[in-house]
């Protein structure tokens, strides 16, 4: 259910949302208490529930969902999992919030774009957390848990609820979507290659460059990525995601002026290009077939978001 123990008390949990290896929750412990962050799809509840008894620990010891945001490969179980977990409270961003209290308007948008049975089968039920369950964060707040202390970071560019955590104790930073995707398959000699996500509705490039230096600035030696894992290199990985920010913008601007369906599928194809010579600049030799097998997904969402950003931008 779990990676391996490690010994910072930071553990690894594979949520099987569309795959394995794709999408991470992450469980961190302390002096007998606990914490999640981030928590998958409701399909993912057995899993953490799983690896919080691999801890030796009970659901009454878990103190935290600390949510990035509110997409629902990240939090769509946070209503299952609160209702597992007697103490715990949701700590997450005061835009994200009232999504977790009344999940109808997700629910709605998410049917709209899946279909009700492709929604029900990636997603499941999302469930309303209790109000006085829910903790909206301020930037920089602190938060507690046994002797650690794990300081909010308000990171809007990947959405206006973005946030991370940086574990000080650890010098961990747990970064949600703000970091991009490194899949383990895709990285290079042990180098992780991370992708930006610019995925709908809220996509703002200058915010997320702004993010991206804030988490290389912050000091942690590691980052937590959703999708996926533990991967270090951070100012490395960062240069290099702002890069590719700066050329998916590129990308987006040239087609601009074409009409939508054939912008996107342009803009689609310039992404997967850009991607691969970045790839290849890491010194990637595996065949392209790879990239498009674990990124496609990414492709797709990014150029949507890329759409959206350039309709908000003609206005």
């Amino acid at each position: 259910m779990s990676g391996p123990a490690a010994s910072d008390g930071i553990h690894v949990v594979d949520t099987h949302y569309v795959q394995p290896l794709f999408d991470a929750a992450h469980l961190i412990v302390q002096d007998g208490r606990a914490a999640f962050v981030d928590c998958g799809t409701a399909h993912a509840v057995p899993r953490l529930l799983a690896a919080l008894e691999a801890q030796g620990l009970g659901v009454d010891a878990v103190d935290w969902l600390l949510l990035t945001h509110v997409h629902l490969d990240h939090a769509g179980g946070a209503g299952q999992l609160l209702r597992a977990l007697p103490r715990a409270r949701v700590a997450v961003h005061p835009r994200g919030a009232p999504h977790l209290i009344d999940p109808r308007k997700l629910i709605d948008a998410s049917i709209a774009v899946y279909g009700e049975e492709n929604y029900r089968r990636l997603y499941g039920e999302l469930l309303p957390i209790d109000a006085s369950r829910v903790e909206t964060t301020a930037d920089g707040a602190m938060l507690a848990l046994g002797g650690r202390s794990i300081e909010v970071l308000h990171t809007p560019g990947h959405a206006l609820h973005h946030q991370a955590f940086f574990d000080r104790s650890a010098q961990v930073i747990f970064t949600g979507d703000t970091f991009g995707v490194a899949y383990g398959a895709l990285a290079v000699d042990g180098h992780p290659f991370s992708v930006p996500t610019t995925s709908p509705t809220q996509f703002d490039p200058e915010q997320l460059l702004a993010s991206i230096a804030r988490v290389t600035a912050s000091g942690a030696h590691t980052a937590c990525l959703t999708h996926y894992g533990r991967i270090g290199e951070l100012p490395r990985v960062g240069e290099d995601l702002a890069r590719m920010v700066r050329r998916f913008t590129d990308t987006a601007l040239a087609h601009a002026a074409r009409p939508a369906a054939e912008a996107r599928t342009a803009i689609r194809d310039g992404l997967r290009a850009v991607v691969l010579d970045e790839w290849r600049r890491l010194g990637a030799t595996a065949p392209e077939s790879l990239l498009e097998a674990w990124a496609g997904f990414d492709f797709d969402l990014n150029a949507d978001g890329l759409m959206a950003w350039l309709a908000r931008r003609a206005r």
